[in-house]
């Protein structure tokens, strides 16, 4: 049975943290290496990724990049506006085509349905890099730099400020399926999808506190997330920016988390907008190490998906 990533759902608890343990073993393992270096298994030797692009990436396409080069398989970029995707070939046809010709496919798009679409029709893995409806991959990342932090994320208190948007929602998902509690402070208008929240109480019976009080998500919270409030090709910028104006993280509202509190942020960040300077660059931001773990947190995703996890 083809193992596809589209929700972390799709993996379920014993997976994804026997996929968290791998990637902190072969980061740790890599310490000191230079980046280009293979794992000296090279487990993913003679694979190929294609890496569909349907919008803008940084630490998508580069952790991926290097994640596949790390575990000795190559890449293939494909941008939407390069290919027949582009021009009116139909999701089912294109994953039939690229089954043919790689070994996995990581798809970055706006619609989530296009994603499991894809997964429906192609025989070899899926991998969601980014839908309007969750963020599976970033979180894998968040999870592995808080496990390195506190040593574990079973019992911690996650507090979301900002927008309902597709990273909360693979939060939510995660603390159902992990046994974490999140918070969740957003605007009238901007709450999570409902159907998130009701999965995660069928899931593992934590739903989510809503809240409008950032204060109230933040209170004892061992970990501070939020996100840029506009994303790429969103309108009403200045109706969205003035509704979540009171949700910015300041260093006074950290101050109401636990002393060790860890400040995350998926990036790019949109600094003195959702967060301000001294957060992001400031003692409780673990943000570099987020970012990096992109890669490690990928490679295990990679290695789960191809069976060799």
């Amino acid at each position: 049975m083809t193992r596809h990533f589209i929700d972390l759902v799709d993996a379920g608890p014993d997976a994804l943290r026997a996929m968290l343990d791998d990637a902190r073993t072969r980061k740790q393992v890599r310490a000191g290496w230079p980046r280009g270096k293979p794992d000296l298994d090279r487990p993913l030797d003679g694979y190929v990724l294609a890496m569909v692009f349907e919008k803008n990436s940084t630490r998508t396409r580069v952790s991926f990049d290097m994640a596949m080069r790390q575990l000795g398989g190559t890449t293939i970029v494909m941008d939407a506006g390069s290919t027949q995707l582009g021009r009116g070939e139909t999701v089912a046809d294109t994953a039939r085509v690229l089954s043919r010709y790689v070994d996995a496919i990581m798809i970055r798009t706006d619609d989530h349905a296009k994603a499991r679409e894809l997964a429906e029709y192609a025989s070899v893995p899926v991998i969601n890099g980014l839908t309007d409806q969750s963020h599976p991959c970033q979180i894998m990342a968040d999870l592995l730099t808080i496990i390195e932090r506190k040593g574990g994320v079973e019992g911690t208190r996650w507090a979301w400020l900002g927008d309902g948007n597709n990273v909360l929602h693979s939060i939510i998902e995660a603390g159902a399926l992990l046994g974490f509690d999140v918070a969740a402070a957003c605007p009238e208008g901007y709450e999570p999808n409902p159907a998130v929240v009701e999965a995660a109480r069928r899931i593992g019976n934590r739903p989510p506190l809503l809240t409008r009080d950032p204060r109230e998500a933040v209170a004892g919270a061992d970990v501070v997330v939020t996100d840029t409030w506009i994303s790429m090709g969103q309108a009403h910028a200045e109706e969205k920016l003035a509704a979540l104006a009171p949700y910015q993280v300041t260093e006074a509202l950290m101050g109401d988390a636990t002393g060790d509190g860890i400040f995350l942020h998926c990036l790019p960040a949109h600094r003195g907008e959702e967060v301000v300077d001294a957060v992001i660059d400031g003692p409780q931001s673990a943000i570099w190490d987020e970012a990096e773990n992109r890669l490690h947190a990928q490679k295990a995703v990679l290695l789960w998906c191809l069976g060799k996890l």
